[in-house]
């Protein structure tokens, strides 16, 4: 049997899928390494965990070819999908990453420094271990390339607009692939009018019409928006002209709103938001406080982009399994007909909502966006 490997590479994990080569793939295993640093783990289908110490993007990447090949017993692997977090103005189709391609989507690590010359690295130790391999990469940015102007642009001198200084939207095959099930098993609401809230330790929304995205939480690069695990999101650009003026470089600047603020910033204790759901320090609690409320604001600002809301979707890590997370994020949003079924809620139902707007519990499935792209260009 052919097969299909898919790489998603975040900023503090690895996850990877195995599929048969398939016009619909199928999944033979799944898995991640999680907890990228001093104590990385991977995990591999339903088996235990597997401490292996500590390990970066690349050594994390060695364990799980290493996994991929025990489990692969001697079967080809004909392509490989790649999540790329940052395709530009010019990539909004997964494409083939030929070295042409390569320098291209490097030139654009600069908006996205925490995750796209970890995305590239893998592609390069892919095609060191797989030379012969399909290379597919598939973008995080493409589901928005069809905004409106009006939320696509910053209002800044035009010129910036026309260098690519724009709003590209991130989290897209999420949203791909949430689109693909409501078109399936929802499709009336499909049609209409529905924000879907990626929340995990990145995090935004998108508000969807007729499945296509018409706006977004993110801007030009995955810091604006939700606070998130270590990243800031929305922040008056005034904040850092003032860091600046007390002496901090760019790099510290950088440095402080992708990986020390968020709720690790805010609880000064974790960016795991079940670490801080379980803790009495009133830090974790203002974090926690200061993340729904943001939630419920931007669900707001979203439902005035469409002009009305039909559904919500939550999906993500934490939007998946934090039920105290959405109930928290939809009190007060009865004007928009949203109301949670708590019992539903609590055993993570896929349908949550006790209002006149339904809310749902999607496990979004970006890996088979990949696998699916790859299969396509394998025909």
């Amino acid at each position: 049997m052919a097969l299909i490997l898919t790489l998603n590479a975040g900023s503090s994990s690895i996850k990877f899928g195995l599929y048969g080569a398939a016009s619909e793939p199928d999944l033979l295993v799944e898995g991640q390494v999680e907890n990228l640093g001093p104590a990385a783990r991977l995990m591999l289908g339903d088996d235990p965990a597997v401490e292996i110490g500590a390990a970066d993007h690349t050594a994390a990447l060695t364990a799980i070819l290493r996994a991929v090949d025990a489990i692969a017993e001697g079967q080809r692997i004909v392509g490989i999908g790649h999540r790329i977090i940052h395709g530009g103005t010019e990539f909004d189709a997964p494409a083939r990453l030929t070295p042409d391609v390569l320098q291209r989507l490097a030139a654009l690590a600069p908006l996205a420094p925490l995750h796209q010359p970890h995305n590239l690295s893998m592609v390069d130790t892919a095609l060191a271990a797989f030379p012969d391999a399909l290379q597919i990469g598939c973008f995080d940015t493409a589901f928005h390339r069809g905004h409106p102007w009006v939320n696509d642009t910053f209002a800044l001198p035009r010129r910036f607009y026309d260098e690519g200084v724009r709003r590209y939207g991130f989290h897209g095959l999420s949203y791909d692939y949430i689109a693909g099930v409501l078109a399936r098993d929802w499709p009336a609401l499909h049609a209409g009018r529905v924000v879907v809230a990626h929340l995990g330790n990145g995090a935004s929304m998108c508000a969807m019409r007729g499945g296509k995205s018409i706006g977004s939480t993110m801007g030009l690069s995955a810091l604006d928006g939700l606070p998130m695990g270590t990243r800031c999101g929305q922040l008056d650009p005034g904040a850092v002209l003032y860091l600046m003026d007390r002496g901090l470089s760019a790099d510290q600047i950088k440095t402080m709103l992708y990986e020390e603020s968020g709720l690790k910033g805010l609880s000064g204790i974790s960016h795991d938001m079940r670490t801080l759901l379980g803790s009495d320090a009133p830090e974790a609690a203002e974090a926690i406080d200061y993340y729904v409320f943001r939630i419920r604001r931007e669900l707001g600002a979203m439902s005035a982009v469409l002009g009305g809301l039909d559904g919500l979707v939550f999906c993500g890590g934490i939007g998946e399994n934090a039920a105290e997370i959405r109930a928290r994020a939809t009190v007060g949003m009865d004007y928009l007909g949203l109301r949670i079924a708590r019992e539903a809620n609590d055993a993570n139902a896929i349908s949550i909502g006790d209002g006149a707007t339904p809310i749902l519990v999607i496990p979004t499935d970006e890996e088979r966006i990949m696998a699916r792209a790859v299969a396509v260009e394998l025909v």
